[in-house]
């Protein structure tokens, strides 16, 4: 369709037609977020129902090539999408490590088979995908990683261990960086392999925050079989692989700095519990703290926006992806401060009465680790300022 008013036509009948009222308003916690998975247990019919109608449409990834699932939109048709989902205050459908980071290493690395085999999976949510990166005492260099996949034929032999894995015990599959070559130079000698982790020898140990909270895992491979056909890309040169999806990975944390579908925008949480002083908040400061931080917000992502137009048009994401990271990070530390402030004493209760389990304090910790998952926020700088600023090292 090219006129883009029809189109916009058609997605708001659609959208009136499919989206249950359920799925028009901010969650109420974590639990609301559709993963995804193989053992996923949605939290009602109209999560499912909302779920199954995006990706029978291929929208939960509007841009991906309709032969793999995908909506096949233009730009100019995924803004206009974006645009009327946000106007009904829809939440995403699906979040999923799948479409942020591996599907697009996949479109671009992948062969024929491996994106047959795993893209349609991912847009419809039924395979939930762990990042096996970080390793014990690697620290930020992800490059002097030790799991070791031996050459064994037809196959390899994985053994060693990651950590940090994001919801590692509730992966269905891992998207994993393997040593392939222990005689080759530091970034060369890296594969990176897809396997089960329901395969023999996968297991995984949480790692309690200070929230109680066990997003994170540790995970062992103890002679663990991963076949050759699922390697992305070329043998020993994963690293190349792993920076792209790095770089998406980066944008996607970012993403935690803007007012997302789903949250409640902090001015409406300030006026729900301050209430307001002839249509406007008592506290000066409080008021043009979040009037700060809601522009920059709009600002990272109208910049953002534009980064991604320009991917689409060719042009690599690149460094500006560490940028985006870091300020991202930054904003979701400063509206989790806000929140605090807005909630006073009440925001520190950590448990009972109607805190939602300390819901928010607990959150408040939790973005503290923004700075540091993703590639910390020292060598964003670094990264910035080596690559985009110029600088000498």
């Amino acid at each position: 369709m090219n006129n883009p008013e029809s189109f916009r036509q058609e997605v708001r009948d659609w959208l009136e037609a499919n989206c249950p009222e359920s799925m028009r308003h901010p969650y109420r916690s974590e639990a609301d977020v559709c993963w995804g998975g193989r053992d996923y247990q949605f939290q009602s019919d109209d999560q499912r129902l909302w779920l199954e109608s995006m990706a029978g449409k291929g929208w939960t990834v509007p841009s991906w090539p309709k032969e793999y699932g995908g909506g096949g939109l233009n730009r100019e048709q995924a803004k206009i999408l974006k645009e009327e989902l946000a106007r009904i205050h829809a939440r995403p459908p699906l979040m999923s490590f799948g479409i942020s980071m591996l599907g697009p290493a996949l479109l671009k690395f992948g062969s024929e088979e491996l994106k047959k085999q795993h893209l349609p999976p991912i847009i419809r949510g039924e395979i939930r995908w762990a990042q096996g990166y970080s390793e014990p005492n690697a620290g930020s260099d992800l490059a002097s990683l030790q799991a070791r996949a031996e050459d064994k034929g037809d196959h390899f032999i994985l053994n060693g261990s990651k950590v940090w894995t994001s919801y590692g015990d509730l992966g269905d599959w891992m998207f994993c960086l393997v040593r392939t070559d222990v005689e080759a130079r530091k970034y060369d000698g890296i594969s990176f392999v897809l396997f089960d982790m329901a395969t023999p020898g996968v297991s995984t140990r949480p790692i309690k925050l200070i929230s109680g909270k066990s997003p994170f895992t540790e995970t062992f491979f103890e002679n663990v079989r991963v076949e050759k056909d699922q390697v992305v890309g070329e043998l020993n040169k994963g690293w190349t692989v792993a920076k792209y999806l790095l770089s998406h990975e980066r944008e996607m944390i970012a993403g935690m700095g803007i007012s997302v579908a789903g949250s409640v925008p902090v001015s409406k949480t300030a006026v729900h519990t301050l209430g307001t002083e002839n249509g406007i908040l008592h506290n000066s400061m409080l008021r043009a703290d979040i009037a700060r931080f809601e522009i920059d917000a709009h600002c990272l992502e109208y910049t953002i926006e534009r980064a991604r137009d320009e991917v689409k048009a060719g042009v690599s994401l690149g460094a500006i992806a560490s940028l985006f990271k870091y300020y991202g990070t930054e904003l979701n530390m400063r509206r989790y401060e806000l929140l605090m402030s807005i909630g006073g004493s009440d925001a520190l209760v950590w448990e009972g009465g109607d805190s939602r389990h300390g819901d928010l304090p607990k959150s408040w910790l939790r973005t503290k680790g923004n700075s540091i998952e993703g590639g910390t926020s020292e060598i964003q700088l670094n990264i910035v300022a080596k690559r985009i600023l110029g600088l000498p090292g």
